[in-house]
């Protein structure tokens, strides 16, 4: 082929379409667009501070009363007044430790069941629905019937926990079970694995990133029906301190408190995330 009709062959090949958006700057309304770790820390610092400014507007300029909602200031002097008496450390040490009881006690059960009807449609059939049917009822309901079954004790906010998590998890679990790919199964049965071991080398390896998803995501299920079973029952923890304070008009300990709840909630999450980066690298998603 001569130089002159390669050189019209080159011409006339088609061109490669164009990356859209390579080499743009990320975009806050472009999916997918990806922010440096520093970027997401200074975002989500100044939502905060924003929050906290109207907050202190509303309140330094009597836009809303303090019975309905004190100032930042008086909330922040109550709240240290609380830590100085023990107050603050004693009902935040009963309620975690509830929460951590009731929910590793659901997760406990709910990973290996969830993991045993998302592998085998015999078990799925045996206990999927029952667990559909349980899930739908309002943990709300069973209030009462837990106080009549285990008085106010601490074995009542176990209870309470285990029904609002236990069923939502098993579910998740399952979902995360049957989202591995087949063709991985398939692989180890070519490969002569046993079922034990497919099971341990290819379905948990997979499933396990997804697992701990439902973990993190029902653990502030935990902190929710914790709260729930304190205010309506017991005589100590975070949400018996916000029914007392309620009675006597002590708006400064309820935001306080409710605060304190969003800051547990939020450090136990991030610090989830930042097990899952280590945990799992092999299934980073960034």
């Amino acid at each position: 082929m001569s130089s002159s009709e390669l050189s019209s062959t080159t011409k006339e090949r088609p061109r490669a379409p164009s990356r859209a958006g390579v080499g743009r700057p990320p975009s806050a309304f472009r999916i997918g667009d990806p922010i440096s770790g520093r970027s997401f820390f200074l975002i989500a610092v100044a939502v905060f501070a924003l929050l906290f400014a109207v907050w202190w507007v509303a309140t330094i300029t009597g836009w809303v009363k303090p019975i309905f909602l004190p100032s930042p200031g008086a909330v922040w002097a109550k709240m240290m007044e609380l830590a100085v008496d023990g107050t603050l450390w004693t009902d935040a040490g009963i309620s975690i430790y509830r929460m951590l009881v009731g929910f590793l006690i659901a997760s406990a059960l709910a990973i290996p069941i969830g993991i045993m009807i998302g592998c085998f449609k015999t078990w799925e059939a045996a206990i999927e629905p029952f667990v559909d049917f349980v899930r739908y009822m309002p943990v709300v309901a069973f209030v009462p019937l837990t106080i009549l079954w285990a008085g106010t004790s601490d074995i009542q906010k176990f209870v309470i926990i285990f029904i609002g998590t236990f069923f939502q998890q098993v579910l998740m679990v399952m979902d995360s079970v049957k989202r591995v790919p087949t063709d991985f199964v398939g692989l180890g049965r070519t490969l002569g694995m046993s079922e034990t071991k497919i099971l341990r080398r290819i379905v948990l390896p997979s499933a396990l990133p997804g697992i701990w998803d439902t973990l993190r995501i029902s653990l502030g299920w935990a902190w929710t029906w914790l709260v729930l079973a304190e205010l309506v029952a017991a005589t100590s923890g975070l949400g018996y301190r916000i029914v007392v304070s309620q009675r006597y008009f002590q708006t400064q300990t309820i935001i306080g408190y409710i605060l304190l709840l969003g800051l547990l909630g939020l450090i136990t999450d991030q610090s989830m995330k930042a097990l899952e980066r280590i945990f799992f690298r092999y299934a980073s998603r960034h």
